[in-house]
């Protein structure tokens, strides 16, 4: 069976590799590579909340990226914006794109389910459809991760798709893949049980733009750490 890097840093082209096993999602988004970024391009929400992050990060902020992918929009917008951005991908493909796409800002290739992450190390952290290849107990687990890892104000933006399925095998632009979510009440709650503040959220349909895609619900969460559910 094919490897790939566990722990793949990569920045300003230097690229250090430990061989370890090769994630499931590894393998879908090595095979998309360049053709999700284009599939999303067209989203709204997504560029709406990176608007909202701007208006409210500090200048030189540290911003953790989760599922950075190509590392456009989320890494590119924030790094131009003046953000320190370290994104995380298991995808090598997608890591070695966004370390030359986006150049200013680090990239590294590993599962972020293992990776340390210091409390308090980052004022924002990003994570747009990160967690849809995660057990439900692994979502959870991360997502309180997270949320130690802002400092107190952090800011977190969460995407997913908000479905009441649990290991459903199905498709994604042409990709098998197997899918585990939580219905948008059970992705508040948590994200509230992680000990953030959800400020707002919004709720749209996508469809993108590839010709395998279908339109999905997609839930946006706007988060801090510490503050009150009101406080935007």
């Amino acid at each position: 069976m094919a490897r790939c890097p566990a722990s793949v840093h990569v920045r300003r082209g230097c690229v250090l590799v430990d061989e370890g096993r090769r994630p499931p999602a590894a393998v879908v988004f090595d095979a998309l590579g360049s053709e999700y970024e284009k599939a999303f391009a067209s989203s709204a929400a997504h560029r709406a909340s990176l608007e909202w992050l701007l208006k409210r990060l500090e200048p030189g902020s540290e911003v953790l990226d989760v599922g950075c992918g190509t590392g456009r929009p989320t890494a590119a917008v924030l790094a131009a914006a003046g953000h320190r951005v370290l994104g995380v991908d298991v995808s090598p493909v997608m890591v070695g794109i966004a370390s030359r796409q986006v150049p200013e800002a680090e990239f590294r290739c590993a599962d972020v389910r293992g990776m340390p992450l210091g409390d308090e190390t980052f004022d924002a952290v990003c994570v747009y459809f990160a967690l849809l290849q995660m057990s439900r107990a692994e979502q959870s687990a991360l997502v309180r991760r997270l949320a130690r890892a802002l400092r107190p104000g952090g800011l977190l933006v969460l995407a997913t798709v908000p479905l009441d399925v649990e290991d459903f095998d199905g498709a994604f632009m042409g990709q098998p893949v197997r899918v585990t979510s939580f219905a948008a009440q059970d992705v508040t709650a948590m994200v509230r049980g992680a000990g953030l503040a959800v400020l707002s959220e919004e709720s749209v349909m996508f469809t993108p733009s590839h010709p395998d895609a279908r339109p999905e619900p997609q839930l946006f969460l706007y988060c801090r750490r510490g503050g009150t559910e009101s406080a935007g």
